[in-house]
């Protein structure tokens, strides 16, 4: 009798489990209130553990954020941030200078290489109106000979991502999100991750795919291109779904084999699902806190060098700047180039 293609379940908490080449994946669903004169909340924050608070209060969080929702300065190095905004605005700024406002839809995709400092904030720009937010931000790690490379980000603008719809036999549809990765038939190939990237290798087989399911939809999921690929389905919004066959509840994470076609089926409620898959590095990760490295000597060394550099210091008048009232997105790099999407 042939295995069942899940492998292992678990249970999704804020932080979900990832495996190799992932290191990490934390989906932030806030349901904001109207925004101040300083694109915070308007409403108290009695009660909440400023410049910590992640629970949940009121359906919201201001995580870092002291005024505004977010994550202030902050550095990393050795591994890579995927940012995709579903509902909501994120400004990010950074050590090189560099800054972006980006959502809906879009994807922020950079490279921590040798090392940035940057800040990700979350202005509530609405005065008259609730500001919800939700986002995914999922870590990749870096190969040994990429760990110090130099930092890099690249914007996947929402129009440039392709949206792929599948339809069952009862007209029930299937939309898959790729952000990385390939599905047969697609008219379209992603925007190319950062040049360093491990995604940027084609033997990688890195997907990034979201996936809404109408009520009682099927989809076959593809196989992967190899059987070494590891891959795990998250599970995080519907009733029920079916794996081949198998029932299982939402707020399940399921590690499932990645070289056989699997079929899905959504149950008396749309479903919600993230993929996350690649082939393994397969070297020693050392991780403490924002840095990702290969051995405990890197971490010391990644420490030390930010000690002494700052990884380039911190432009901005504020720990979590905002840029502005409007909602236009826009991203300008460090050479200069300004982006700004269709």
């Amino acid at each position: 009798m042939p295995q069942h293609p899940v492998l292992q379940t678990v249970s999704l908490g804020p932080q979900w489990p990832t495996i190799d080449p992932f290191l990490f994946c934390a989906h932030h669903k806030d349901a904001y209130p109207e925004g101040n004169e300083q694109f915070g909340p308007a409403a108290s924050l009695e009660g909440r553990q400023m410049g910590s608070d992640f629970a949940g209060k009121d359906g919201w969080s201001m995580y870092h954020g002291s005024e505004v929702p977010g994550f202030p300065q902050h550095p990393h190095r050795g591994f890579e941030t995927v940012t995709f905004v579903r509902t909501g605005l994120i400004d990010h700024s950074d050590s090189l200078g560099a800054a972006a406002r980006f959502g809906a839809g879009d994807v922020q995709w950079l490279t921590a290489g040798n090392g940035i400092v940057h800040s990700e904030m979350f202005p509530l720009l609405s005065s008259s109106s609730p500001n919800p937010a939700e986002l995914f931000q999922i870590w990749l790690n870096l190969p040994a000979e990429d760990k110090l490379v130099e930092p890099h980000f690249t914007m996947l603008w929402n129009h440039q991502i392709p949206r792929v719809q599948f339809t069952d036999d009862q007209q029930r549809s299937t939309e898959v999100t790729v952000i990385a990765g390939e599905l047969p038939n697609m008219t379209s190939s992603p925007p190319a991750p950062p040049p360093s990237s491990w995604a940027a290798r084609a033997d990688s087989d890195v997907a990034i795919w979201s996936i809404r399911m109408q009520a009682g939809a099927e989809w076959t999921l593809p196989a992967a291109l190899g059987p070494d690929t590891a891959r795990i389905l998250y599970f995080f919004e519907g009733s029920t779904l079916a794996v081949a066959g198998e029932e299982y509840p939402a707020e399940t994470g399921l590690a499932i084999a990645a070289d056989c076609e699997i079929q899905l089926v959504a149950g008396t409620e749309a479903v919600e699902l993230l993929l996350l898959q690649g082939r393994p590095i397969g070297e020693p990760v050392a991780q403490h806190g924002p840095f990702v490295m290969n051995t405990r000597a890197e971490l010391e060394q990644a420490f030390a060098d930010y000690r002494r550099t700052e990884f380039g210091g911190w432009p901005w008048p504020l720990d979590g700047p905002v840029h502005g009232e409007e909602p236009k997105r826009f991203a300008r790099h460090t050479d200069g180039r300004v982006e700004q999407p269709e």
